[in-house]
């Protein structure tokens, strides 16, 4: 069994924490961070086992950046 690193992006939305992997497109939500990442794990781990040959993109830059908004 290969143990893969992959990215985890949370937003909240609502009442909801929504958990997506920036490397394949697979999201989860929870109603706490801790359980939106492990939502994510588990279906993260239900792609990976139907998939035969999964296709991962390359580990994104996390930057953040600045813009001027007009409100």
């Amino acid at each position: 069994m290969e143990i893969k690193r992959l990215t985890a992006a949370i937003t909240q939305e609502g009442k909801w924490y929504v958990a997506r992997c920036l490397e394949v497109e697979v999201t989860s939500q929870g109603h706490s961070i801790e359980e939106a990442i492990s939502n994510l794990k588990e279906a993260l781990e239900l792609y990976f086992e139907n998939e035969e040959h999964p296709r991962i993109n390359a580990s994104p830059i996390i930057a953040p950046v600045e813009v001027n908004m007009a409100i």
